[in-house]
C-alpha cells in the first residue's frame, strides 16, 4: 500500500443511536448538474452531493463552457447553454472513478458536433463500457475504446444519430440513462426496454426539466423534438448511503437511528425489502415528495435477522447495497443466498469475490457463486481487510465491527469520498468507534 492511502480502524462492539442526514443522492446529484447544463434558463441546487464523482461530473462540464456557481452547502447554481450549446473541451475530460459520469456522458457527447476523451483513474479504467458504446454504434455514434472495451473512450463527432429500439440484455440504468441522453440528439424516437425495473431518476428528471417522455411498462422512448427548461431541484439523501447506518442499527445490540429526508424512489428501495424479509425492525415514516421524488425519515432498531433466499427481482433495486447486505447476513441466524446478481462483479470492485474474501477473514462461511453467494450467520472476528479501494467494501466492514470479536482493519478507504464524504466523523458521531489513518500502512 502506498503512503498515501488512508485506512479505518474499527474498535469491535458499541451501538448506533441518533437522528441523522446521510450526504444526497449521488445518482440525482450527478443528473442535476447534466439537465441542468442543457437546460435554457438558470437550474438551482440544494441537497447537492459534494463527493468526487459528482465534482468529476460538474468539473466536466465547466470544461465544456457552463458555468456553475457551488457548490457550498449542498448549493449549486448551473447557468444552462441549452441542448446545442456545450463546447469543445481542450483536454480529454478525466472523471476519476465515476463509471456514472463515464457512461451517461458517453451518451450525451456522442450527439456533439465536437470530439472528446473520457478518461478516469486505474480503477474506472478497468470497468466494462461496451455496454454502453456498442448500442451507441447502432445509433450511428463512433465511439473507440481500448481492445477490452475499457477507457479511455474517444468520441468523434460524426454524421449524425440516429434513433433506435434497445432491449436491454441486463437491467442497468446506466446503460438505459446513456441511451436516452443520445436519443435528445438522434433522428427519430429512441426507445429502450428493460428486462426489470431500474432506478428511474433520468425519466422523473427529464420530466422535471420539462422534457416529454414516454414511459410505458418496461419500456421508455423520448423523441429529440423537445427542450429542456430550467428548475429548482432538492436532492434527498442517498438511500445507497443511508443502507450501511441501516444495517448498523439493525445488527447492534440497543441501536436505535433515524436517517431524514432519504429517497425512496420505488426503483430503489430494494434495501428496504430485503432487510425486512430478515425481520428488521424498519419504519418508513413522514413520506413525502420533493421535486418528484419520494422522501421520507426511516427509523431502524436492533433486530434479530434471520437469513432468506433473495428474490431475483429485488437484486436490480439494491445492486448498489448488496456489500452492506452480506454483512446483515453474516449477523444473520441460517443461511441468505443470493442469485442474479453477475452485475456485482463488474462495480468498482469484484463485489462478490471481495466480499466473500473480507468475510472469511473474519471467520463467515461465505461461498461465492458466478452470480452472487451464499452467507451463512455466525460469528464476526476481527482482521485486516482489503477494500481495493471501493468505497462500498470499506463502509460495510466499518459497519461489521459492531458485532465483531475484534478489532478490523480496513486498507485502501480513500475513494469512501467518492460518495460519502464526512462518512467517519457521521459514523463516529452515531457511536461507532472509527478513526481514519492517513498514509499508515496497517
Amino acid at each position: 500500500m502506498q503512503n498515501n492511502t488512508i485506512s479505518f480502524r474499527v474498535q469491535p462492539g458499541g451501538t448506533l443511536r441518533g437522528e441523522a442526514r446521510v450526504p444526497g443522492d449521488k445518482s440525482i446529484s450527478h443528473r442535476s448538474i447534466m439537465l441542468g447544463a442543457l437546460a435554457e434558463g438558470t437550474t438551482r441546487v440544494t441537497g447537492f452531493l459534494e463527493a468526487e464523482d459528482c465534482l468529476a461530473t460538474m468539473n466536466a462540464f465547466r470544461a465544456m463552457g457552463v458555468e456553475i456557481e457551488g457548490p457550498e452547502n449542498g448549493r449549486v447554481c448551473i447557468q444552462g447553454v441549452g441542448l446545442h450549446g456545450l463546447r469543445a473541451p481542450k483536454d480529454p475530460l478525466y472523471l476519476g472513478n465515476s463509471g456514472t459520469s463515464m457512461r451517461l456522458l458517453c451518451g450525451l457527447l456522442a450527439g456533439q458536433h465536437f470530439d472528446s476523451v473520457l478518461t478516469g483513474d486505474v480503477s474506472l479504467s478497468r470497468r466494462p463500457m461496451k455496454r454502453v458504446t456498442e448500442p451507441l454504434r447502432s445509433m450511428g455514434a463512433v465511439v473507440e475504446t481500448t481492445e477490452t472495451g475499457t477507457a479511455p473512450l474517444k468520441i468523434k463527432a460524426g454524421g449524425g444519430l440516429r434513433g433506435i429500439r434497445y432491449d436491454m440484455p441486463v437491467a442497468s440504468a446506466q446503460v438505459k440513462s446513456c441511451l436516452l441522453l443520445a436519443g435528445l440528439y438522434g433522428v427519430g424516437q429512441t426507445c429502450v426496454r428493460e428486462p426489470a425495473p431500474t432506478r428511474d431518476h433520468t425519466e422523473r428528471m427529464l420530466a422535471g426539466f420539462s422534457y416529454p417522455v414516454d414511459r410505458k411498462g418496461d419500456t421508455v422512448c423520448i423523441q429529440p423534438d423537445g427542450k429542456l427548461v430550467a428548475c429548482d431541484i432538492d436532492v434527498p439523501s442517498d438511500i445507497s448511503s443511508a443502507a450501511f447506518f441501516m444495517v448498523g442499527a439493525a445488527i447492534a445490540e440497543g441501536a436505535d437511528v433515524t436517517l431524514q429526508h432519504v429517497g425512496i424512489n420505488p426503483t430503489r428501495t430494494g434495501v428496504l425489502d430485503i432487510l425486512r424479509l430478515m425481520d428488521a425492525d424498519i419504519q418508513v415514516l413522514n413520506t413525502r415528495e420533493m421535486g418528484g421524488e419520494p422522501v421520507a425519515d426511516i427509523r431502524i432498531r436492533s433486530s434479530r435477522l434471520r437469513g432468506v433466499e433473495i428474490p431475483e427481482e429485488l437484486v436490480p433495486l439494491a445492486i448498489d447495497e448488496f456489500p452492506v447486505l452480506f454483512v446483515a447476513a453474516a449477523c444473520a441466524e441460517g443461511e441468505t443466498r443470493l442469485t442474479g446478481a453477475e452485475e456485482l462483479r463488474v462495480k468498482e470492485s469484484d463485489r462478490i469475490q471481495v466480499m466473500a474474501d473480507g468475510l472469511r477473514i473474519l471467520g463467515i462461511d461465505a461461498q461465492p457463486t458466478p452470480d452472487g453467494m451464499i452467507v451463512r450467520g455466525g460469528k464476526l472476528s476481527g482482521g485486516r481487510i482489503n477494500s481495493h479501494g471501493d468505497h462500498r467494501i470499506a463502509m460495510a466492514f466499518s459497519m461489521a465491527a459492531l458485532r465483531a470479536g475484534g478489532s478490523i482493519e480496513i486498507e485502501d478507504c480513500a475513494n469512501v469520498n467518492t460518495s460519502f464524504p464526512g462518512f467517519v466523523e457521521l459514523a463516529r458521531k452515531m457511536g461507532l468507534n472509527i478513526t481514519a489513518i492517513c498514509g499508515e500502512i496497517l
